[in-house]
């Protein structure tokens, strides 16, 4: 159903909204936790690293995936909130026809490159050949991975975030028993797990996007809805590439940790691969409900109603450090067996540095999510360039400091770069939001998202 973010109580309606979010950014990354969960605890340690190391490379198409569904959402939800039904439809369909173009882009650049990328980041000869494997299926997936998050990212825009929620629990527990049944079953291995997501991202694209189209057929579309638009697609860009660099950004910054991760060996590799991956469904998960925040900001902006974005924003912080609570306490006091579920064996160097990892890390959850709400209001008003320079910071300083701190402490020092980076990140994107410079930009036109 779709819910206007524009009346009502902005904490009801943003809590309301978001959480769903939540359950399917949860859902969203069991598809990768269960791959590796798989992985390493029947086929083996070697198979965890491959699927841990082959994972950062997918972040930087994911990155593009992200960026159409943030870019297509901001610009439907001001339409949304304008209720200009035409725009909406006609900024629906241009970016589903730029999203296909991109997408065949990728996937040659991805079957030709990857090789290529894998040898400069070092990877192990003992998991590179399944790391290609693993790629190879996961690149052959890519229009499945678009095309679910735009129809996701068009859903949250009109307000419905229950609808992508069902569909994600739907095939995230399918792929579970999938992963199980294509290597405990079918004897595969890497390939069984990259065969099962493949199988049920795709299944729950196509009915994404079916159930997208018929909700579309329900609004009424009034003058002025093309199947095209180079101005409505200029609109659509200058959100969506800022969110695409700041992504690849993000993406190009794990992979060059890898790099350094990789020189430790497949047993550090194999316990990183599986903190991480926990780290990750943390991080992500408040990265999704900032998107929701720029959703309500963006809604709210469309409607000329500027004057609820502060309450919103208050409303999002006490929502992420309620979760943050029982997250962090988790990860301090379960950490081991937690990254256990990953592996073969209770014990050993790579149980040790997933621990290690997620008790240097955890605490600092709540800093983190700080920034991720302030970045979520940065982006809905259309404040990028405060956006990216606040993200940039937070990745350039862990990667240099990963690199200074290994040399000096070892693996331990590339773990504690991430408190220092988000310090920073979380520091700058308050400020821009404290400053208010955001609540002067200007909503109409591509130029507004620039400021």
């Amino acid at each position: 159903m779709n819910k206007d973010l524009t009346v009502g109580n902005p904490r009801t309606a943003l809590w309301k909204f978001s959480l769903p979010l939540f359950g399917s950014i949860i859902f969203q990354q069991l598809y990768n936790i269960a791959d590796s969960l798989v992985a390493g605890k029947f086929v083996g340690e070697d198979a965890l690293a491959a699927v841990g190391n082959a994972y950062e490379v997918t972040l930087v198409f994911l990155a593009f995936a992200f960026g159409c569904n943030i870019g297509c959402s901001v610009v439907v939800s001001r339409f949304f909130g304008a209720k200009d039904w035409g725009k909406m439809k006609t900024a629906v369909s241009t970016t589903f026809l730029a999203a296909l173009a991109l997408c065949v882009v990728l996937m040659a650049a991805g079957f030709l490159l990857t090789p290529t990328l894998l040898r400069a980041i070092q990877t192990p000869d003992n998991i590179f050949a399944d790391c290609i494997l693993y790629l190879n299926i996961y690149i052959g997936g890519l229009i499945f991975l678009f095309f679910y998050n735009i129809a996701t990212g068009i859903f949250s825009a009109m307000g419905d975030s229950r609808t992508p929620f069902l569909f994600l629990a739907a095939s995230s527990t399918a792929n579970i028993f999938m992963d199980v049944l294509f290597v405990k079953g079918f004897g595969m291995e890497v390939d069984g797990v990259a065969w099962a997501t493949f199988l049920c991202q795709g299944v729950s694209c196509v009915l994404a996007v079916l159930a997208l189209l018929r909700r579309l057929k329900s609004i009424p579309a009034d003058e002025g809805h093309v199947w095209f638009s180079w101005p409505i697609l200029g609109d659509i860009a200058v959100v969506a590439v800022p969110s695409i660099l700041q992504q690849s950004f993000i993406s190009v910054g794990n992979i060059v940790l890898q790099s350094i991760i990789n020189s430790y060996g497949s047993s550090v590799i194999a316990g990183y691969s599986a903190a991480i991956k926990l780290n990750n469904m943390v991080v992500t998960s408040f990265t999704t409900l900032g998107n929701g925040m720029s959703n309500f900001v963006a809604q709210n902006l469309g409607a000329g109603k500027r004057e609820r974005v502060d309450q919103g924003f208050q409303a999002g912080l006490q929502m992420v450090w309620l979760l943050c609570i029982p997250l962090v306490a988790a990860y301090l006091l379960a950490g081991k067996w937690l990254v256990y579920l990953f592996m073969p064996e209770p014990t050993g160097a790579a149980i040790d540095t997933g621990v290690l990892f997620l008790r240097i890390v955890s605490p600092f959850y709540f800093l983190v999510s700080v920034k991720l709400i302030a970045d979520g209001v940065l982006r809905g008003a259309g404040a990028m360039r405060r956006f990216m320079v606040a993200t940039f910071s937070d990745l350039i300083l862990r990667v240099v400091l990963a690199f200074l701190f290994s040399a000096e402490f070892g693996s331990i020092g590339i773990w504690c770069a991430w408190p220092v980076g988000w310090a920073i990140g979380a520091a700058l994107s308050y400020a821009f939001y404290r400053s208010g410079y955001w609540n002067r930009t200007q909503v109409a036109g591509p130029a507004a998202y620039l400021q």
